[in-house]
């Protein structure tokens, strides 16, 4: 899910399930933020990873497979004289680490889209991580016609469903020459179509075997936005989400036998999250759903679900604290330990402390890592700074729930 599905200015949410590790924070040490106290048993070793000097906005990170590398969309700072643009455009970086491995930044951002182009959801190929996909409208989209899209009840934030938008794959040499330094005939910088759909065409990743895309895919007669699982050995296409309602946001399980998503399932803009229990080919691969579970099932928007890679639980953004305060929780899996489970019975917890909007959760495969998007306030901002989402990583302490 694109960064641009943001918190907007509703009235203030009670707080209404029972949540785990909510007690009051410690007190801030001096010169700690409040919302770093606060996340202390959970997260250390905060990091701001894309700059608002650079970026108007920045978010929907994602690692590549051996946390090397991020790919994120961003708006960026336009030259003077010049109008921001309307649109995301896709960004690979190399992450930046001091001499016990911790991250302190990221090296200089590579653009990877076209100009003009509107982007989102990147993701590295599992096993050759200097291919990258994301979804691209790869011209600038149409703005002479309507386009359809998911809105939170009457509220001003609207993510449009561009009909040019489809799966992409950019050849990124950097990333190439990183891994495999010295390597001749390094792959030349390239641009190819992997999933062409009518109709927006979007939210996707790949399995862990790197052999299937689970993507969004919306059907431009109904709009109604269903999900699907691309099989790149035999190029079919099979749905494995057509409830009514907007279904997306998915990705793999670890084990490839499972995605998460959200969905719009009571077309009340109160967005929730499911686990579907895939079922398999011969060859392990998905051809359909067998099972569906429900994950949350409240009044509250609860999106952007995101495996952690023990499979034990999931990490999503919920406005549960507030329409003005989106935070990430993180929440039991209901698959073999849980499978009975409703969703009110699963053990789940608070991660994220801060004013503003803090969501898009991702982890390291090595569990050592959550990155995600923020509007928190960095220390060193100018107290009359305003919000910006922005990437941050962290080192994880402890985020089980």
């Amino acid at each position: 899910m694109s960064t641009t599905r943001r918190a907007t200015p509703f009235a203030l949410l009670a707080l209404t399930l029972a949540v785990a590790h909510t007690t009051a924070a410690p007190p801030a040490a001096q010169g700690e933020p409040e919302w770093a106290a606060a996340e202390r048993d959970a997260l250390r070793n905060h990091v701001r990873l894309t700059n608002p000097d650079d970026f108007i906005k920045a978010g929907e990170a994602y690692f590549d497979p051996d946390g090397r590398w991020i790919v994120f969309q961003a708006i960026p700072q336009p030259n003077a004289g010049e109008e921001a643009s309307e649109h995301y455009a896709m960004y690979v970086a190399r992450l930046l680490r001091d001499d016990r491995g911790g991250v302190t930044g990221i090296g200089e951002p590579i653009r990877i889209s076209p100009t003009g182009s509107a982007n989102t959801c990147g993701y590295f190929h599992p096993t050759r991580p200097y291919q990258v996909i994301f979804a691209s409208t790869i011209t600038p989209p149409r703005a002479d016609e309507q386009q359809p899209g998911y809105q939170r009840d009457t509220g001003r934030y609207v993510w449009p469903f561009h009909h040019e938008m489809n799966v992409h794959s950019a050849t990124v040499p950097e990333i190439f020459d990183d891994y495999l330094p010295g390597v001749p005939d390094a792959p030349p910088r390239q641009l190819s179509t992997l999933i062409s759909r009518e109709g927006y065409t979007a939210e996707c990743a790949y399995s862990r075997s790197g052999h299937q895309i689970v993507y969004t895919q919306v059907d431009p007669e109904t709009q109604d936005a269903d999900i699907y699982i691309y099989n790149a050995r035999n190029r079919r296409h099979h749905k494995i989400v057509s409830a009514d309602g907007y279904d997306g946001g998915p990705f793999f399980s670890p084990d490839d036998r499972s995605i998460v998503y959200r969905s719009d399932r009571n077309s009340d803009g109160r967005l929730q999250v499911f686990i579907g229990l895939l079922e398999l080919d011969a060859r392990g691969e998905a051809v359909g759903l067998r099972e569906e579970r429900q994950v949350t099932s409240n009044e509250h928007v609860n999106w952007a679900p995101f495996w952690h890679p023990s499979g034990k639980f999931i990490a999503y953004t919920t406005s549960e604290i507030s329409h003005r305060q989106y935070e990430i929780f993180t929440v039991q899996a209901p698959l073999s330990d849980h499978a009975d489970a409703a969703p009110e019975e699963l053990k789940r917890r608070r991660i994220t402390h801060s004013e503003g909007f803090d969501g898009l959760p991702v982890f390291s495969n090595d569990a050592q890592h959550m990155m995600w998007t923020s509007q928190r306030r960095h220390p060193n901002d100018p107290a009359d700074t305003p919000p910006s989402s922005q990437v941050w990583i962290a080192e994880i302490i402890n985020v089980a729930p």
